[in-house]
């Protein structure tokens, strides 16, 4: 099954983490969703919103000021 992309560049803490809330919702369990931003504070929101949800965290990375997630559901 192929990622679900989330553009959320330009976004300000919240909202990256709220629209991938939203996202995350409608996916079947054990989807991944993939999550672009460029806000460095997402980095400890997607940390806390995994940990908070029960979600996996199974990739972070940053490149020039661009933040890249990929959040599997939890099943």
């Amino acid at each position: 099954m192929p990622d679900t992309l989330l553009d959320a560049r330009g976004l300000k803490c919240p909202l990256p983490v709220l629209r991938a809330r939203k996202a995350i919702q409608g996916l079947p369990p054990g989807a991944v969703l993939h999550i672009l931003a460029t806000d460095p504070g997402s980095v400890r929101d997607f940390q806390a919103f995994c940990a908070a949800t029960g979600h996996a965290l199974v990739e972070q990375t940053e490149q020039g000021g661009a933040y890249s997630f990929r959040v599997q559901k939890a099943r």
